[in-house]
């Protein structure tokens, strides 16, 4: 009796007899998207660098014979880490970066050296070819400036490194004009990718993830102390799109946007890294 007393007494307004909200319509801008194919085209580069596309992919960019050489070899070397006060959790690397020789808004001596000792190592692997120049000459085969290893006061800057970022990388925006006081090349550039070929790939995990959200100034609010990387709740809200990697795939990122990679289930996620400008030349250029 009582729950019939309860059922009569209901009004057509109570939450028993409401009709849920209908969903949220679902925005997207059809921009924001993955493009693959056979080949990194002028269109596409020209398309990423407009906005038309976040991301470009290319499966099989590297045969698995030439991948396995190269893997072989880097899986005989210590890898080392970038700079735990900065970087954490801990992402390791075979190689040298820009990244870890900033002071004042430029790029310290201290990164010279270091390089120098960055291409000892990778001459030392024994390769029989070189995998950066093999990288450089398929992004910009079909590219009317071609490609270089960019340069800054004349020196030429590193030609990429091996990451290994198995527990991940945290939210974080790439772009060279915010992060150096003046220019980092001796070409002024007009855009910026993040390349990656990937050598090693786990089987659940390692996904990179790209947020239609590039910084605001109210981001800073977010930035996690000392380190390069923001809380995830600044790109709360914005769509996003998700990345599996495969082995052998080149990926072309426009990284202005926010990203990640989430952390890996299973093996190593080792990939060949490099940034990407275009410059006002019309050339592209690469650094690490």
């Amino acid at each position: 009796m009582t729950s019939g007393n309860l059922g009569n007494s209901t009004s057509a307004t109570s939450p028993a007899h409401t009709a849920p909200d209908p969903p949220a319509p679902v925005s997207h801008d059809p921009f924001f998207r993955t493009a693959t194919a056979p080949a990194f085209t002028r269109a596409l580069l020209a398309g990423l660098a407009a906005g038309r596309y976040a991301a470009v992919r290319v499966p099989g960019f590297m045969a698995p014979e030439r991948c396995a050489e190269v893997l072989g070899a880097l899986e005989e070397r210590a890898f080392d880490s970038y700079g735990a006060a900065r970087v954490q959790p801990p992402v390791m690397r075979f190689g040298v970066g820009v990244s870890d020789h900033m002071a004042d808004g430029g790029l310290a001596d201290s990164y010279w050296p270091a390089l120098a000792g960055h291409h000892e190592a990778w001459q030392g692997l024994g390769l029989s070819f070189d995998p950066f120049l093999f990288c450089r000459e398929g992004l910009g085969a079909h590219w009317p400036g071609g490609v270089a290893v960019g340069r800054r006061g004349g020196r030429e800057l590193g030609a990429g490194v091996a990451r290994e970022p198995n527990q991940g990388f945290r939210v974080h925006f790439d772009d060279s004009l915010r992060e150096y006081a003046d220019d980092l090349l001796d070409v002024p550039l007009i855009g910026q990718f993040a390349f990656n070929l990937y050598l090693s790939v786990p089987p659940a995990g390692g996904e990179t993830v790209l947020w239609r959200h590039r910084w605001q100034p109210e981001d800073e609010s977010h930035r996690l102390p000392a380190s390069y990387g923001y809380d995830e709740a600044v790109v709360r809200g914005a769509e996003s799109l998700e990345i599996a990697p495969r082995a052998g795939e080149a990926l072309l990122i426009d990284p202005r946007y926010f990203h990640a990679v989430r952390p890996s289930r299973g093996a190593r996620r080792i990939a060949l890294g490099f940034a990407v400008g275009i410059g006002a030349s019309g050339q592209l250029l690469t650094w690490a």
